[in-house]
């Protein structure tokens, strides 16, 4: 096992910031809402309440006016990936800047390297870019993106001891990440076994593949041949295959990145149901839409290039919120893997070689209050639920975090619900130089973020430290995901039915006719046809191997009763058979 050394933090954070307490605010959680203080010492909540005793020294931070939130979960993040020829340009220092920037205060990334590379070498080496450069904690996933035996025990060894308990398998990026049915039930199984949340990218790669080829062909080569070429229709139908095969094995599944009416109702569908299954929504699939796609500006249709895409359908945002909002879908990340110009221009004649990736760690809070809250279709508690709560629930790192209480982690967002901003590339805190919300005015805003005691956001200027942040293991079994689990297993045993035995004959099955000793035809299925289905029949099979629907289903041929008769009638009777369609005939006679 890889040991990863303890950070150390610096003197003047410990000795600065080591004592907090957050004054005439309004607590949030996922299920109330209360005026209450917060002392805050050595990054831990230690009182939650009125009239508190504070020890001396405590720098107090008025927050009259505000709401105090948990801090953000951001449950999907790619900071640096190496995909598609280049790497994503957010790296985990940048990127968790801009997390904290807007409220986040821990992301969850995907350690993802290619098929054949050791699970357990591509976790150390995401390891050893995250922990030297996070200003912010944060946990991780880890993608099966190829099977073996081999890579089973490592999915224990991960589980056991790296701190993971979370797969993502892919049914998209055919040749590169995607599994078969076959491996993926497998893995399914695995994390079962391990009380791990098998997650999945739910496209059908195979058709993906075909369709691409289909519009090169035919001449669209810009960012709308890549919406067009993954139609939702693939979207939820991997979506209804991954529920069914993790049911199959009795897994809890998490669906990454719905983006679509159609995949959204597949999850609220299985939900309702009864399968255990969660939903994440993403900020772009709810702050903006696929239009952007068309634009006629190549740069600014390729920055709306990501996979599974953003959908033509203008309504799809809003019917996605409110899914959200009911609780049809649960949970929010961003998917965040940023591209600069230079980087989609790999694309510029194939929409095949645009890097897939857009932004969203730095907007995704106010995007969902502007779209959920602000809108009124939902309440702060439910935004608590799915920007922070529920993804530390379904983690298992809950109530260490995702909860203000006595001996939680203090991290915190004073919100200010009024306030206004403008979103652009322009003021944005991320290394990208696009950036898909440009120009929305979003209510809703970050006032003061404090992560693991200290205060990173203050007055709008950042004061984070790069590699102070910590990794977060996240145990496996969770509650929240396993709680049905044992119980439904054991009710879903297999029974035989208890019965008498038969004592009746049975009859005896030779080879051969007892009389001739002549061969006769093994036992066929189709007792109506007989071993060869087209021995019936005079047409040939057509050219798929079908039987020819042109053709009768039975057949009349030899002479007439009389043929042999040496008075014959002038006219002979012929018996004509007319097919009009399978299980159908007409009948006449013809005279000759």
């Amino acid at each position: 096992m890889t040991s990863h050394p303890v950070k150390k933090v610096p003197i003047h954070l410990q000795s600065a910031q080591s004592r907090l307490f957050i004054k005439g605010g309004k607590i949030v959680n996922d299920d109330c809402s209360f005026d209450a203080d917060i002392y805050i010492e050595d990054g831990i909540i230690k009182q939650v309440g009125n009239n508190l005793v504070i020890p001396g020294g405590s720098r107090t931070i008025d927050a009259r006016g505000l709401l105090v939130l948990p801090g953000g979960i951001d449950t999907h993040t790619h900071f640096q990936l190496p995909f598609m020829g280049t790497q994503s340009v957010d790296d985990f220092y940048s990127g968790t800047k801009a997390a904290l920037a807007g409220g986040t205060t821990m992301i969850i990334d995907f350690v993802l390297d290619q098929k054949g590379v050791s699970l357990l070498d591509a976790y150390d080496k995401w390891r050893g870019w995250a922990d030297a450069k996070v200003c912010c904690d944060y946990g991780l996933h880890v993608a099966v993106t190829w099977w073996s035996e081999d890579v089973s025990k490592q999915m224990e060894m991960l589980c056991a001891e790296r701190g993971i308990n979370s797969f993502k398998m892919f049914l998209a990026y055919k040749d590169v990440f995607m599994l078969d049915d076959s491996e993926l039930y497998s893995a399914f199984q695995k994390c079962k076994e391990l009380g791990a949340l098998a997650m999945v990218h739910a496209e059908n790669g195979h058709l993906i593949a075909e369709k691409s080829k289909e519009m090169i062909s035919s001449g669209i080569t810009g960012p709308e041949g890549h919406a067009m070429c993954r139609p939702e229709e693939v979207e939820a139908e991997a979506t209804q295959r991954a529920i069914t095969v993790a049911d199959q094995a009795n897994c809890p599944l998490y669906v990454v990145h719905v983006m679509s009416k159609s995949a959204g109702d597949v999850v609220a569908a299985a939900r309702r149901k009864g399968n255990i299954v969660f939903g994440e929504p993403i900020a772009a699939s709810l702050g903006t839409d696929g239009t952007h796609q068309w634009n006629r500006c190549w740069r600014h249709s390729a920055g709306h290039v990501m996979g599974p895409p953003l959908r033509d359908d203008p309504t799809t945002p809003g019917y996605l919120m409110d899914l959200l909002a009911s609780g049809d879908l649960q949970v929010t990340g961003t998917d965040n893997c940023t591209f600069n110009a230079e980087q989609k221009a790999l694309g510029k004649d194939d929409f095949r070689k645009i890097p897939n990736g857009v932004n969203g760690v730095e907007d995704r809070m106010s995007v969902i209050w502007e779209k959920g809250v602000h809108s009124g279709k939902m309440d702060p508690c439910r935004f608590v639920a799915v920007t922070s709560t529920n993804a530390a629930k379904i983690f298992n790192v809950y109530p260490k975090k995702g909860r203000i209480q006595v001996g939680s982690d203090a991290d915190l967002v004073l919100w200010d619900a009024n306030k206004t901003r403008t979103i652009s590339a322009k003021t944005h805190h991320q290394a990208v130089d696009f950036n898909i919300f440009e120009g929305m005015v979003v209510h809703g805003v970050a006032s003061t973020v404090i992560s693991g005691g200290r205060v990173v956001l203050d007055e709008g200027e950042l004061h984070v430290t790069q590699g102070v942040g910590k990794f977060v293991p996240t145990p496996v079994n969770a509650e929240h995901v396993y709680g049905r689990v044992r119980n439904r297993e054991s009710a879903r045993i297999p029974q035989k039915v208890v019965r008498d035995p038969y004592e009746g004959k049975v009859i005896e099955i030779s080879n051969t006719v007892a009389d001739s000793h002549a061969p006769i035809n093994p036992i066929c299925p189709n007792a109506i046809n007989g071993a060869d289905p087209f021995s019936t029949h005079s047409r040939p099979p057509t050219s798929s191997g079908g039987r020819n629907l042109q053709d009768s289903s039975f057949s009349l041929s030899g002479d007439q009763w009389d043929q042999s008769s040496p008075r014959k009638t002038g006219k002979q009777s012929h018996l004509v058979i007319h097919n009009l369609q399978p299980g159908s005939h007409s009948y006449h006679i013809r005279n000759i």
